[in-house]
């Protein structure tokens, strides 16, 4: 259980991200099926009815997918709990987040059960288990753990999150409405019914947005000295590119009145990545709620200073300490000697006790994210190279990312295999090198993907989809990541430099799908200098990391 207690952060920040996702897409399926499918069913004969069963079927498949990830996340955390307090001091039946877990899988199963058998059902009884589940997700908020204001915070948090789960929630149901054989004077009523629902739902999450920022930021030193302060500044960064996009496409939507079929291909394209942006947001929200507010963290803020000194450029280290200069070799070999021969193994990863960390293994570090950032920036100017002068022989770019990963896999963590005593699958009992090695098998896999499409040898549509479906989960992988430090304000310096990698992976992402889906056009034109130059800006951010 030790192992378990270990990977809890993480996976308690994975989980409660896909429960929030799918509670989205319930909950916007319902406000698309009842503000903008409906009214229009009489008017679109066979293409209406066939949006009513995709759209049911969207409901019932997201609250099926709330129910699942809800109970997962509620196991986790009742078995983390247990396991550090024991059953009878946890308590875990009379516990509030226990209650709240089951009511909000309880609402999702009922939600797909009146979907999936009542077809034609009143509005009243859908939205009925919707705000059930929204209101047992507030009860797990913030709100829930404060001391004043309890009720009306929980009040704002959940208008909040209904109005977030009503606006992207809802996108998947037009984009699938999208690829119907509905005529373009159909679709535009359709839109602009759409564009209503997302003005009414945009402008009340902006007035939740600022009062829970209000309440739980409280200051400019909060949002910048504070975990929780970052978390909400990437939250915003991620919800402006979105308004970005919904408001050209309104303007789109606007155009279908006069020209039904120009913009309806852009229209889907730019929809689809709003999905997925939006679902990164959910990530990041929960990452956002595993942290404590910022009103909470008074003491030991980060200071300006301190975070410029962190952050002024100096040269990047390209030489490593020698791997027995490292804390837990140093540590190792004094338990050897003390024993007179091999001793018992100086750190047990998922023992929930952190290896130890010196000078040298921040030296180490550094020294990796700075090569690391050599192979980007590289492969970033290749890519520009290849963009620019249709250079052939820039076109092998993708190859770098595989030898990114194996050098990676050798020196990242150097207490584990193949470098350290540690081997391969007990590695994986930490969670900072467990997912150091998700995100090497990601650049693997899409390497080759993408080499293929490069070279012409993989000639399929799907396959250059590999590329920014990678970035952009890689993107959302890195704001779940989690560092073992004991010092907070190194934990905060260190998301400074991983918070900026996430936001451009998920901007090289997705406008590397736009150049993929928009061939020939001018957004792709445009979509093809972006995802180049942020995967120059990746190279150059690993270049200046630093931890010290």
């Amino acid at each position: 259980m030790a192992l378990f207690v270990d990977f809890f952060g993480y996976l308690s920040v994975v989980f409660r991200g896909c429960t929030l996702a799918a509670q989205a897409l319930a909950v916007g399926g319902v406000a698309f099926l009842i503000f903008v499918a409906r009214p229009r069913v009489p008017r679109l004969a066979e293409a209406g009815y066939t949006m009513l069963r995709r759209c049911r079927f969207g409901i019932a498949l997201a609250s099926l997918g709330l129910a699942a990830f809800a109970l997962l996340s509620l196991g986790s955390d009742l078995a983390a709990l247990i396991e550090i307090l024991g059953f009878e001091r946890a308590d875990p039946l009379h516990a509030d987040f226990v209650r709240a877990g089951i009511a909000q899988a309880g609402a999702g199963l009922v939600l797909a059960c009146i979907v999936l058998l009542r077809p034609n059902a009143p509005a009243a009884l859908l939205v009925i288990p919707a705000l059930a589940m929204l209101g047992a997700s507030a009860a797990t908020s913030h709100a829930a753990a404060r001391l004043q204001h309890q009720w009306a915070l929980g009040a704002v948090t959940f208008v909040h999150e209904a109005a977030a789960s009503t606006w992207i929630g809802a996108l998947p149901y037009l984009l699938a409405t999208l690829a119907l054989p509905i005529e373009g004077k159909e679709l535009y009523p359709l839109g602009r019914r759409f564009h209503g629902l997302a003005t009414v739902s945009v402008g009340t999450l902006l007035a939740g947005a600022a009062a829970l920022s209000y309440a739980y930021v409280g200051g400019l030193d909060g949002l910048y000295g504070t975990a929780y302060g970052v978390m909400v500044g990437v939250k915003g960064v991620m919800a402006a590119s979105m308004l970005t996009l919904g408001f050209f496409n309104s303007r789109r939507v606007a155009r279908l009145r006069d020209d039904p079929e120009g913009p309806l291909l852009a229209l889907r394209r730019f929809t689809e990545v709003e999905v997925g942006i939006g679902i990164t947001i959910f990530l990041a929200t929960a990452s956002l709620i595993s942290v404590p507010p910022a009103v909470d963290l008074r003491e030991g803020r980060l200071t300006l200073a301190e975070l410029g000194a962190r952050m002024t450029p100096t040269w990047p280290r390209l030489t490593s300490p020698e791997h027995s200069e490292l804390a837990l070799q140093v540590l190792q070999a004094k338990l050897d000697a003390q024993a007179g021969g091999r001793a018992e193994p100086a750190y047990v990863p998922g023992a929930g006790a952190p290896p130890p960390y010196l000078a040298e293994d921040v030296a180490w570090s550094e020294y990796n994210h700075h090569w690391a950032g050599v192979f980007v920036l590289a492969i970033g100017a290749l890519a520009l190279i290849e963009r620019i002068f249709r250079a052939r022989w820039a076109r092998s770019w993708p190859l770098l990312f595989a030898g990114l990963a194996l050098f990676l896999l050798i020196l990242s963590d150097p207490e584990a295999w193949p470098m350290g005593s540690i081997s391969f699958w007990a590695s994986f009992r930490e969670p900072e090198v467990a997912q150091h090695r998700i995100f090497m098998a990601l650049i693997t896999i899409f390497a080759f993907f993408e080499w293929g499409v490069r070279t012409g040898r993989t000639r399929s549509p799907r396959a250059a989809l590999v590329l920014p479906l990678l970035c952009a989960l890689g993107g959302a992988i890195l704001l779940t990541h989690s560092h073992a430090l004991g010092n907070v304000k190194e934990e905060l310096l260190i998301e400074y430099t991983h918070a900026p990698l996430a936001l451009l992976g998920v901007a090289a992402g997705w406008s590397r799908w736009l150049e993929v889906r928009l061939p020939g056009t001018a957004a792709a034109r445009r979509a093809s200098w972006i995802w180049p130059i942020s995967f120059a800006l990746v190279g150059v951010l690993l270049i200046l990391y630093r931890e010290a």
